[in-house]
């Protein structure tokens, strides 16, 4: 019996011990959270980290379970899955937000109502909390675009601040709530909400665009299989020595950051497979889980694909995905 268990049960009486993550990520890889908790509200979250500071729990945060990797190991800890969902519209074109709210919804909705700014995500499984945490963006679009600010609790002291886009810091895939690639950032902030600001265009030219990203995901992405969505960030900065000795990526370099998936494919890597994953051959910056991967399957695809394009090209891929 653990003990532990009892005691903080007593303050979070919904939480459970030994839950498979795999069920709770789009890769459907995982092992167990030694405890984990639904957080359905704003206050469910900070009772959660409040629990987790008196009992001195690790903590990770899951939204959507987009963008992970976790290991069969699990967490010995505390995974607290967002799911707080309140959203709102006011002042014509700002939108109330939730971290636990799933983007595509909030997408088709801004959508009926002829607000832009979102239709870049509809297919993405993630939340609003995952999409500001990562930076997340596609098409040339990107979530930042539409932040006004986003509500937060510092795990360390508990106090609710409300930061403004600046503060955020945000770049490519990148912000202040995941700097150093750590589960909560640098400064152990969770998000609570967000304030979007989007702009009035008539519902139909948005629902057009929203239908021409879908197909274009559907052909282009292996939306058939198990994945984290894209592995690696697009690199932004190449060297002029590497631009001369491969002219090809000049053509994509002046459109903005090279695609990561690009370069995988030319080290001749689409297809590849180790163990039951597999380097996607519709798009190389996806790896896939073809029935039973696991996570060491696919870190050893990500360690070939870096090691491949290192050597091939001189470039360095950062993942995107986060791994536990």
């Amino acid at each position: 019996m653990d003990k532990n268990f009892e005691r903080i049960k007593e303050l979070l009486p919904s939480i459970q011990e030994n839950v498979l993550l795999a069920n709770h990520t789009t890769y459907k890889i995982g092992g167990p959270a030694k405890y984990f908790f639904v957080a359905k509200t704003k206050q469910d979250l900070i009772t959660a980290l409040t629990v987790a500071k008196k009992f001195k729990l690790p903590i990770y945060i899951l939204g959507g379970g987009s963008n992970v990797l976790i290991s069969e190991k699990g967490f010995d800890g505390l995974v607290i899955k967002v799911q707080n969902t309140e959203h709102r519209i006011y002042d014509l074109k700002k939108i109330y937000v939730e971290a636990g709210v799933n983007i595509t919804k909030i997408a088709y909705l801004s959508a009926d109502i002829g607000l832009s700014g979102l239709e870049w995500s509809v297919g993405m499984p993630g939340t609003i909390g995952g999409a500001i945490y990562g930076s997340a963006q596609a098409f040339g679009a990107r979530i930042s675009d539409i932040v006004e600010s986003v509500e937060v609790v510092d795990e360390k002291t508990m106090k609710i601040r409300n930061l403004a886009k600046k503060q955020c810091k945000f770049s490519l895939k990148n912000s202040i709530f995941k700097a150093n690639n750590t589960p909560r950032g640098a400064n152990n902030l969770v998000i609570i909400s967000a304030v979007l600001d989007f702009s009035q265009k008539p519902t139909e030219q948005i629902k057009s665009k929203i239908k021409e990203f879908l197909e274009y995901r559907k052909t282009k992405h292996p939306m058939e299989f198990p994945s984290a969505g894209s592995v690696f960030i697009n690199p932004e900065k190449v060297s002029k020595e590497i631009l001369e000795k491969y002219p090809e990526l000049d053509y994509f370099f002046k459109k903005g950051p090279l695609p990561a998936g690009y370069l995988i494919a030319k080290c001749g890597l689409a297809g590849k497979k180790i163990g039951n994953a597999q380097i996607s051959e519709k798009h190389a910056n996806f790896i896939i889980n073809l029935g039973e991967a696991t996570a060491e399957d696919v870190l050893a695809l990500i360690n070939l694909a870096q090691s491949e394009v290192k050597k091939t090209f001189g470039i360095e891929l950062e993942p995107e995905v986060q791994i536990l």
